[in-house]
């Protein structure tokens, strides 16, 4: 059974018919107007702010223990090993794995969209039947991704241009960490129903009993105590192995046993042959997979433009990053809040509710996000120097961070403004804007300045990595226009 569209427009859109106000006004104005008067109490329709906070909470836990908490003390425990090339290959690594985790997340957000869907209209037998259906094309997928990554280390190192050192102590690396991948997608498959059922709390405390988890064997394997093997960084990697098969029983014991979900008809292996519902979870789900990984292969690309620098600059550039996405993550959660509020209200029309939900949300977030970039800027060598024992590549980065936070401003806004337009099926809409903007915009400007010879490395640095967040901007001005017209309210699901 495939998805139709219940969308039809069936309310006027308010800054529809602000367009028709007096010439005087200008564009600008209007939009900055009904800015704030969409974050303002006033307005009755929309998510008010302590609901907003309640959905935010277990997501922002989940996202900074999985995007921000464990990478970093994963690094510092690898930084303790006093090896800037092990350091350095960590952070070449966690760009590839951040960029599988997004496409991971890609199919996650199109269970989220269908089950929110029906979850809104009430129809549970379909929402257990999108979890089913989500669950076969992870399983397929995931294993195909795993499978590459094992017999394709090497050339994967080589292609980033890495030296031969590096990649040397990468290829066993990354062969384990494919096993952990393979169990990630088909984890994210369930986290989709949860998010999607507006059961954020579940994934929360499956996130912290993974964290601990990991961060337990990963200290115990990388330094060998209490009896454990010292493996150095193949007990990062095994680590993260233990980590995802822990939490994806967890989260496979949850769905299958809770009685609340009865009423949902799981049937992980009966559902196999549901091939209509499998093709709709691959229809929303492969723009989303796209736009997300376009994303994250971003950093990869500008690794690659930054890797001829020498291993300072690219270790640099793992802390700045490092830094920077921990700074980001109460956007990150505010992020999939607003995907599912908004696939919630979508499904019964609600769209004046829907747009200052989504104001409130960007208001939240910029403070969120500048309050963390103001606490390390102030004194960037002390958070640097945890990951820099020797001190080695800490000038460099301190000097680089403050100036490059100043941008984040726009991967704030892209990052709520996208996540509300995936929650309207509008995931098309984000993938050619992130398509658009990277292929255009993006990688042309960053090689030019990656081949143009500066004095100051510095300077170099900053502008290759500053082109990264210019074309945040620029996404972020497609999200507001369209948001601003009424085709957003027709995309069907």
């Amino acid at each position: 059974m495939s998805l139709q569209s219940t969308t039809k427009q069936t309310k006027q859109d308010p800054l529809a018919a602000a367009a028709h106000e007096p010439k005087a006004k200008s564009t600008g104005k209007r939009t900055i107007g009904s800015y704030f008067r969409g974050i303002s109490h006033t307005h009755a329709e929309g998510e008010s702010y302590a609901g907003i906070l309640r959905y935010f909470l277990p997501e922002f836990i989940s996202s900074l223990v999985l995007y921000a908490l464990i990478p970093l003390i994963d690094a510092r425990w690898i930084a303790g090993l006093k090896s800037t090339s092990l350091y350095a290959t960590v952070g070449v690594t966690n760009t590839l794995i951040h960029f599988l985790v997004k496409a991971a997340e890609g199919f996650s957000v199109g269970t989220v969209i269908i089950a929110g869907h029906y979850n809104g209209l009430g129809d549970y037998k379909a929402v257990g039947r999108s979890v089913s259906s989500a669950f076969w094309v992870t399983v397929v997928v995931g294993g195909s991704i795993a499978s590459m990554l094992y017999g394709g280390a090497y050339w994967i190192y080589w292609l980033y241009g890495v030296p031969e050192k590096m990649i040397a102590l990468g290829i066993p690396f990354l062969r384990l960490k494919a096993i952990g991948i393979f169990f990630m997608f088909v984890y994210f498959a369930f986290i989709g129903f949860l998010r999607g059922i507006k059961k954020p709390r579940i994934p929360m405390q499956i996130f912290i009993l993974g964290a601990a988890v990991f961060l337990f064997f990963d200290y115990v394997l990388i330094n060998g105590v209490w009896g454990f093997p010292a493996m150095g960084l193949q007990g990062s990697a095994m680590a993260s192995v233990i980590q995802y098969g822990v939490m994806l029983a967890c989260a496979l014991a949850y769905i299958v046993l809770n009685t609340d979900n009865r009423k949902y008809g799981i049937e992980l292996l009966r559902d196999v042959s549901r091939l209509d519902t499998m093709m709709d979870i691959l229809k929303l789900s492969w723009p989303v997979v796209l736009d997300k990984t376009l994303f994250a292969a971003a950093y990869i690309w500008l690794g690659y433009l930054i890797n001829p620098m020498g291993k300072y600059a690219i270790a640099s550039y793992a802390v700045i990053k490092d830094l920077e996405r921990l700074a980001i993550q109460p956007a990150a959660a505010f992020a999939n809040v607003v995907t599912y509020l908004v696939s919630n209200e979508y499904a019964v029309k609600n769209w004046d509710g829907i747009k200052n939900t989504i104001k409130r949300i960007v208001f939240l977030s910029t403070i969120f996000v500048f309050a963390i970039l103001i606490v390390f800027s102030y004194k960037p060598e002390f958070f640097i120097e945890l990951f820099d024992p020797k001190k080695k590549f800490t000038a460099f980065a301190a000097a680089i961070f403050p100036l490059m936070s100043m941008l984040v401003l726009f991967d704030v806004l892209q990052l709520i403004l996208s996540g509300a337009l995936r929650g309207a099926a509008n995931v098309k809409v984000v993938m050619w804007a992130r398509m658009g903007t990277f292929l255009l915009y993006f990688m042309p400007i960053s090689y030019v300045f990656a081949v143009m010879p500066f004095g100051n490395p510095m300077i170099k640095f900053f502008l290759i990595y500053g082109s990264f967040y210019l074309g945040n901007a620029v996404m972020s001005i497609i999200y507001i226009w369209r948001f601003k017209g009424q085709a957003w309210k027709q995309e069907s699901i």
